[in-house]
This record gives C-alpha cells, structure tokens and sequence, in this order.
C-alpha cells in the first residue's frame, strides 16, 4: 500500500496549474492533502471525485480559503471521524482520522488494520498563534495517544516544525524562528519519547539536505534551502510493515513537496 502526505498549499490552484495530475502519476492508494483551502463544493468533480477514489473532506469553518484537508482512498475506510472533539481546534479544518482493515478475511481483524490520522498543525507565527499551536500540539499528543491503545497508528502530514538541526538548512539563523523554537521542537522531542517514530529518519537518520518544504519568495527551492516540516510518524509495531519512505521533491505546484510510504498489510503479531 502507498500512502502520500502532501501541504498543497490550495488544492484548486495547484489543480488548476496543472501539478494535481502530477501527484495522481504516482498511484497512491491513500493520498492525504493538508491546506486544502477549499470546501468539497468549490471543487470540480475531478477534484472532489477522481476516479477509484473515495474521498472525504474537512474545510475551516470560521475562514474560507484557510486551512482544510482532504483524504483520497481507494480502500473505503471503516470509519471517519473529523476533528478531535475539541471545536476551537476542530472548527479551523485541520484533522481526518481513518479506519482501516485489511481485505484478508482469513487473518484476525487485529493484525491487520490500522488507523491513519492526516493533520495540518497550526503555523505559530502570527500574534496570539504560537500560544494556539503549542496547545493544538498537546491536545493532538494526548488523542493519539488514547487511539494507539486500540491499535496500529500512523499519522502525516505538516507539522510546522523542525525538529532537528539536520531538519534544515539554516538552523543557526533560524533558531528564533517559529517552526524552529526550543518550545516546538521540545513537542516532538516529546513524541518521539512517547514512542512514535519519525519513519524517514527511522530509515534515514543520518541523511542531509532531505526537506520538503522552501520558501517560495526567494526561490529557495532552487537552491535546497528547505525545511524538512512534513512528517510520518507511526507506532513502533508497525514498523516492520513500512518497507520504504521517500521525499518526492521532483513534484512541484506547492511549496512543499509530497512525502511517501510503502506499507505492507500481511500478518503481523501486535
């Protein structure tokens, strides 16, 4: 199974320039979109329907054009659930929980489903929003944290921060910079002790220059001058059914890029 996690940064207007095909190109059985920007009726029927997918959406409901995202999945997922039951956070469109089970009848259901959360965290850069943020942030830790007792638990999407210095390419200049605070980045530094593993560095701990996301404005693209912001993060018993992850920097139409799994769905012991 191939699963991508990708900040669109406006789902309409990458459509419309004509990089949304580019991304369908890759076959993804579940694709998760995060700054969407859009409600599922601004949408052209390619868009909100495409072909072989179910697709299910959650768009900010106090600013339109804000926030909002999306999942694509050709596997119809058990259940869906939006939001995390706190309307203050969930009102801003940031969050898709999925179900899913795997179609192998003759295995336990236990052994083989699993639950996907696609979320776009809050920027901290505005007045008032980094308080909002480091509050997102710990709300969002405490609900994957009850999910991961029932089960097998991945969660993607745009973090807004980076969490190591290996994470970008300008650390020391960035270092009083939102997306790179000691505040933020103690937040994942509390994930990974929780247990959640980041999975490109769980494959890749050592690898420089690896980022997903550039600064439009001085075309930093460019010049690899990038964040490394969009994550994966799964359970440690579902590590040994991720058999690769990449950073698909040759799509282009946002300015972050796409990032991908593969995920096998065999038996496996919990």
């Amino acid at each position: 199974m191939k699963i991508i996690s990708w900040n669109i940064n406006g789902l309409r207007a990458t459509y419309k320039s004509g990089h949304w095909a580019d991304v369908l190109k890759f076959k993804p059985d579940i694709l998760c979109l995060q700054e969407t920007k859009a409600e599922p009726e601004q949408l052209s029927d390619e868009v909100r329907s495409p072909a072989g997918y179910f697709s299910y959406f959650s768009a900010c409901k106090i600013k339109k054009g804000y926030s909002g995202v999306a999942i694509y999945s050709k596997i119809k997922p058990e259940k869906v659930e939006y939001g995390m039951g706190i309307p203050r956070f969930d009102d801003e469109g940031r969050m898709i929980t999925a179900r899913f089970r795997s179609q192998t009848s003759k295995i336990p259901r236990s052994l083989t489903s699993f639950t996907l959360i696609n979320v776009y965290f809050p920027q901290g850069g505005r007045p008032g929003r980094l308080k909002y943020k480091l509050e997102f942030y710990d709300a969002f830790l405490k609900y994957v944290e009850r999910l991961r007792k029932r089960g097998q638990v991945i969660f993607c999407g745009d973090i807004n921060t980076a969490h190591k210095e290996i994470d970008l390419a300008r650390p020391k200049e960035n270092r009083q910079t939102t997306g790179f605070l000691p505040i933020e980045r103690a937040w994942v530094d509390a994930v990974a002790r929780a247990g959640w593993v980041d999975v490109f560095r769980h494959f890749y701990p050592n690898k420089t220059g690896a980022y997903t996301y550039w600064d439009q404005i001085t075309r930093a693209r460019d010049r690899n001058v990038g964040w490394r912001i969009d994550y994966f993060f799964a359970t440690p018993n579902l590590l040994p059914r991720i058999k690769d992850v990449k950073i698909l920097n040759e799509i282009y139409g946002s300015d972050h890029c796409p990032v991908e799994i593969m995920l096998d769905l065999g038996p496996l012991s919990d």
